[in-house]
């Protein structure tokens, strides 16, 4: 794996190099498409296949000062979650020493709330074929545990063929989210699209909720402004416990009906999204879309290459001498407290690994690996470029007795990653054998046995 490299640029290098577009291993960057707090959306194309995306820049030192590093978390695991075609789908996650970059599809028709402030409500069918989008794509992310909370206008997108793709999970909710009351108990959301009990602080069930937040929407396609609205967030926090939304006249008794049950204070008596999907005026020309199933798709990324910078070649391509790609997420989780690898490794509970990096190259670095552990008494095997190490006393896996495996992974021409991992024996020795390395090998201080138990 090569790391992106980033320099120093005055203001005509960047200039320069945005004139001409900026390289981000296969994918060419272009114009900045939006722009947040902690960093950039910009249009990019795959140089290989011709295809469009939207890359999400985040920068991670803005993440940890606005300590939103459990949100950004968040948002990468349930868009892992989540593949249906009207949801933004995260197709690949990259990184560098500074920086996140989501690989994200890219949806070019703009949100759903300019094409309501541009041109006014939506006609009946129009809203209706939008509204059976969203909840076939909000049912499903609930068939999955994964509620969204921060369901809104701005939120739901629109592509080049006019279907709804929900985005922003930032502030959504996965099972481990619920206490023991079985309810979610942070308040989040916007003003206007929150439900009432969320506003009462007694905790809330995440399906109802976003079901609360569903019908606001609804409300707004089809008549062009929000049910509640107030500049005093007092006044309008009332008018949202009261429930009481002037619903228009002039729109079809099957709409009003449908919005006065979904926009029920009561999250009891409220209308569920199985009795959405059953409702006459919902079911008017409906079409349930197909979740994606992995085996149907053309690029189904494993967790592996979701996260590494290069898809890793296949074995056969693969040259014996050559160092292993590193996971991009395991070099954030060893360079920095943003640590997101658990969202791409599944790991033995009984493995103990310890990595630190290097100067050296990879030719060096397992002969002198191999030196050490000779001189301490191990015996040594050599395959495909990795190291087996073993000391046994009295048979396989006897008190004494210790396995690690010897492995080395680039991160760039001149900076490689040593990590050891047990695979069964005597911690005590473990240990020593990895202090040694580490002291042969001239780890800095600041390297020494970065260590991940898991």
């Amino acid at each position: 794996m090569v790391l992106i490299q980033e320099g120093r640029e005055g203001p005509e290098q960047i200039k320069r190099r945005e004139e001409k577009g900026m390289r981000l291993g296969k994918y060419e960057l272009g114009r900045t498409l939006g722009e947040g707090n902690f960093g950039k959306v910009k249009y990019a194309k795959n140089v290989d296949s011709g295809q469009s995306f939207a890359i999400k820049i985040l920068e991670k030192n803005r993440i940890i000062d606005l300590k939103i590093t459990d949100q950004i978390k968040r948002e990468i695991g349930t868009l892992k979650l989540i593949k249906h075609p009207n949801v933004v789908r995260l197709h690949e996650v990259l990184a560098s020493k500074t920086k996140i970059y989501m690989v994200l599809e890219y949806v070019n028709g703009g949100e759903l709330f300019d094409r309501i402030s541009s041109k006014g409500k939506l006609s009946e069918a129009e809203g209706r074929k939008f509204f059976q989008q969203l909840i076939d794509g909000v049912s499903y992310c609930h068939n999955r545990g994964v509620f969204h909370r921060d369901l809104k206008l701005e939120n739901v997108l629109i592509d080049a063929n006019g279907n709804i793709k929900i985005s922003d999970f930032g502030l959504s909710a996965l099972p481990q989210h619920f206490r023991d009351d079985g309810l979610l108990h942070t308040t989040c959301g916007s003003p206007n699209y929150v439900a009432p009990e969320i506003l009462s602080n007694r905790g809330y069930n995440g399906a109802t909720s976003d079901t609360w937040s569903c019908g606001v929407i609804l409300y707004v396609i089809l008549t062009g402004y929000l049910p509640f609205d107030d500049r005093n967030l007092a006044v309008l926090y009332q008018k949202i416990f009261k429930g009481d939304a002037q619903i228009p006249k002039w729109l079809s008794p099957g709409a009003r009906n449908l919005i006065k049950r979904i926009l029920d204070p009561n999250p009891c008596t409220r209308m569920t999204m199985a009795q959405i999907k059953e409702n006459d005026w919902f079911k008017q020309d409906y079409v349930p879309v197909e979740p994606v199933e992995e085996d149907e798709e053309e690029n189904v990324y494993s967790d592996d290459e979701v996260s590494s910078i290069h898809e890793p070649p296949s074995d056969a391509e693969k040259d014996p001498e050559s160092p292993t790609l590193i996971n991009a997420f395991q070099l954030i989780g060893m360079s920095s407290c943003l640590d997101l690898s658990g969202f791409f490794e599944k790991e033995d509970v009984s493995e103990r690994k310890i990595r630190f990096t290097s100067n050296h190259c990879q030719r060096e670095l397992l002969e002198k690996i191999e030196d050490s552990v000779t001189q301490m008494g191990f015996q040594v095997q050599k395959k495909n470029g990795k190291l087996k190490v073993i000391q046994e006393h009295k048979g396989q896996k006897s008190p004494g007795s210790l396995s690690v495996a010897a492995e080395v992974f680039e991160i760039s021409p001149s900076l490689h990653v040593v990590e050891l991992r047990k695979s069964y024996g005597d911690p005590i020795s473990y240990r020593q054998l990895c202090e040694k390395l580490s002291s042969d090998l001239g780890v800095p201080r600041s390297q020494e046995l970065l260590a991940t138990d898991v």
